[in-house]
């Protein structure tokens, strides 16, 4: 992953731990947050689409 290993990883999450380590809870509360709020709105488009294509599945009637 873009030639970063696991020492240089280990190194940025401990300068991110240094500089926001009073902020990082409040922080990933928010980034929860959001990830929830995002897989709500992909579940909302996917069931739209599914209802839309099954009322098209479904053959209409002629009453003749």
């Amino acid at each position: 992953m873009f030639g970063i290993g696991t020492q240089e990883l280990l190194i940025v999450a401990g300068i991110a731990l240094l500089l926001f380590g009073h902020r990082l809870p409040s922080v990933m509360r928010s980034l929860g947050r959001g990830v929830v709020e995002f897989k709500k709105g992909v579940a909302g488009i996917e069931d739209e689409i599914s209802s839309a294509s099954q009322t098209e599945a479904k053959p209409k009637s002629d009453n003749v």
